[in-house]
């Protein structure tokens, strides 16, 4: 399976590179993963457009008005993607605005990670973590009962 993991403009705090570097690391143990930053959205839906022949991605936009998820339905979720779809996963946080309507419709799945509002930089994160969390809930690793 492979992941890909997009955001819209440069990192402005070093810990977050340093935390997305860390999970990405991570999540290689179980995916070929990349993270990408990207200008903004037009560039994200050139980059993960759907209607490309061939199709490169199957793209999941995070908002807040988007489908909330525990990390077992998330695990559940890319393990049927994964038997099912030879697509990479595109996962994309958005600016600080969001994402237009337009964008929202063209997605696969919109995800929220919850009804808090997030920093753009720590949604990342979270669905980082989140991610990793999910592949380790599928090898019966300990980490999702540890923590």
């Amino acid at each position: 399976m492979k992941l890909t993991i997009a955001w819209i403009g440069k990192t402005r705090e070093s810990a977050i590179q340093t935390l997305t570097d860390d999970y990405l690391k991570r999540l290689a143990r179980y995916c070929d993963v990349e993270g990408v930053s990207l200008k903004n959205e037009a560039t994200l839906m050139k980059f993960g457009d759907r209607n490309a022949r061939p199709a490169r991605h199957t793209m999941v936009l995070l908002d807040p008005r988007g489908r909330q998820l525990s990390s077992e339905e998330l695990a559940t979720f890319l393990d049927e993607y994964r038997e099912r779809n030879s697509l990479p996963l595109l996962f994309a946080v958005g600016s600080a605005d969001g994402f237009t309507e337009s964008s929202r419709r063209s997605a696969a799945l919109v995800l929220s990670l919850g009804k808090m509002t997030l920093a753009h930089e720590l949604a990342r994160i979270v669905l980082l973590e989140q991610l990793y969390r999910a592949f380790t809930i599928l090898k019966g690793h300990p980490y999702h009962l540890g923590h």
